[in-house]
């Protein structure tokens, strides 16, 4: 058997179901009618890179190790350069698998007969099982490629990862294959999530999948592939673009940012998607000081973020299972886990209890839900599954002391940017949040998280799964 897990990177559940129900993808139509099709949460922050740990290692992004795009190393344990900061765009990416946590292997050690493509996870596979990896020549080339925006570049590489991973599958027959597509993503960020263009590059990933169905058949081994399409994040289009760290320097913060991190004391801005941001405030501190100790000088700041038409939500990470939200014009309320940090989503009850307003617009308070009965209440609103994702980032011990989600239609970051983002994610925005699953079977129980990806693909590969994951099999 092979396990083929497509990435469709950027795609809306609306937009990939609207498409294949007017007969624009007539592949991934068919693999929907013999199997099945869902809507399901992403993770906080909806950010390629971090995003994929769901689907690679069963965890969040900041149990994982990667709690955003960017990110400050206050403990000064993982990177030293350049100034403690890290960021996954450029050079940098080729840190991430080194970020991960050991304590979870990924699956690729779980199953070495593995083959990826253009995956920023990547731990145990073999550099002959990587397509689209090595800095030199091909990093270089795709940096060069994305610091440029040139986005015809971008289109011919989509178009090559689908055709050179299905002669590596036939070739090196891996019992599981995990294939990035990143046309989409691109297109929406350029264009819109709704143009015409995004339809295109979907057409990109339906061409993969009738090709594998296609030669899998004429080897006389159709009945020993399985397909899944998912996505890591969706898109929301935007109408404005803040300078978040030229706002907080204006204020008269000290500020370190990406990509030029050097002096800054006061704030390490760290913007990822760039729908989404971890501020760290007083830098000289190597323990993460929690928000009792940072609460009388840093409340002040706080307040003027939430007075921007630019800022949603901020998480506050308050102790291990517990956090405040605040919402713009919404007042705050307080999010506690009966378990806490550390602690795997299917194993804590939480809850909601609205203290100065109802931030997350649930209009009451929720008390003691299991993790399902948190999605459950959540999936239908503005911000689907956060309950589990605001505990999930707040607990996470590289993220920052104020967590922002931006409004709709806004992003944080305006200078260094390639292109100017017609389109944005990052947030927990239901948006950008909600992703479509399309798969060449059913499943035995309901999907509901992209983080039931791992464990449901080792439960196919025959494998055991690990105690301890965030998600859980759907198979």
């Amino acid at each position: 058997m092979t396990l083929c897990i497509i990435v469709a990177d950027g795609a809306r559940p609306d937009t990939l179901f609207g498409a294949m129900d007017a007969g624009h993808l007539p592949a991934l139509a068919q693999l929907r009618a013999e199997g099945s099709a869902h809507t399901v949460s992403s993770v906080f922050p909806s950010v390629t890179g971090s995003a994929y740990t769901p689907f690679l290692m069963g965890l969040h992004p900041g149990r994982a190790g990667l709690p955003g795009l960017r990110w400050y190393d206050r403990t000064r344990s993982a990177t030293k350069w350049p100034a403690y900061s890290r960021s996954y765009v450029g050079a940098g990416a080729v840190r991430a698998d080194a970020d991960l946590t050991t304590e979870y292997r990924t699956l690729f050690e779980h199953e070495p007969r593995s083959l990826g493509a253009f995956t920023y996870v990547g731990r145990g596979l073999d550099y002959e099982r990587r397509v689209g990896a090595g800095w030199i020549p091909f990093g270089a080339k795709m940096a060069w490629t994305h610091f440029r925006g040139d986005l015809a570049s971008w289109m011919r590489f989509d178009r090559w990862i689908g055709e050179e991973s299905i002669a590596r599958i036939m070739r090196q027959r891996p019992r599981v294959a995990f294939i990035a597509h990143p046309g989409i993503d691109k297109q929406s960020h350029r264009f819109g999530a709704a143009h015409p263009a995004v339809v295109d590059s979907m057409r990109t990933v339906d061409s993969t999948v009738a090709q594998l169905r296609a030669q899998f058949a004429r080897a006389g081994r159709a009945d020993e592939l399985e397909i899944w399409i998912v996505s890591d994040h969706g898109h929301a289009d935007l109408h404005g673009h803040e300078d978040l760290s030229g706002l907080i320097a204006s204020w008269g913060h000290a500020v370190r940012v990406h990509p030029w991190v050097i002096g800054g004391r006061d704030v390490a801005v760290m913007v990822s998607g760039n729908a989404m941001a971890h501020l760290y405030l007083e830098l000289d501190r190597t323990v993460r000081p929690g928000w009792d100790s940072l609460r009388a000088r840093w409340t002040p700041m706080l307040n003027q973020l939430l007075a921007r038409e630019s800022v949603d939500l901020a998480v506050v990470p308050v102790s291990p299972g517990l956090c405040e939200v605040h919402g713009r014009g919404r007042g705050h309320a307080v999010v506690r886990a009966e378990m806490g940090a550390g602690a795997p989503s299917h194993d804590r009850r939480l809850s909601y209890h609205r203290e100065s307003g109802d931030p997350l617009r649930l209009g009451m308070d929720l008390n003691s839900l299991t993790a399902n009965e948190s999605w459950e209440a959540t999936i239908a609103t503005d911000y689907p599954d956060a309950l589990v994702q605001v505990l999930a980032i707040s607990d996470a011990p590289r993220a920052g002391d104020i967590i922002l989600s931006a409004s709709p239609g806004w992003d944080l970051r305006t200078r260094w940017e390639p292109i100017v983002h017609a389109s944005g994610h990052g947030a927990l925005h239901r948006e950008q949040m909600l992703v479509p699953l399309v798969m060449s079977s059913a499943p035995r129980t309901t999907p509901r998280r992209t983080t039931d990806v791992f464990p449901s693909a080792l439960a196919a590969l025959g494998l055991a799964i690990p105690a301890g994951l965030d998600g859980e099999s759907y198979r």
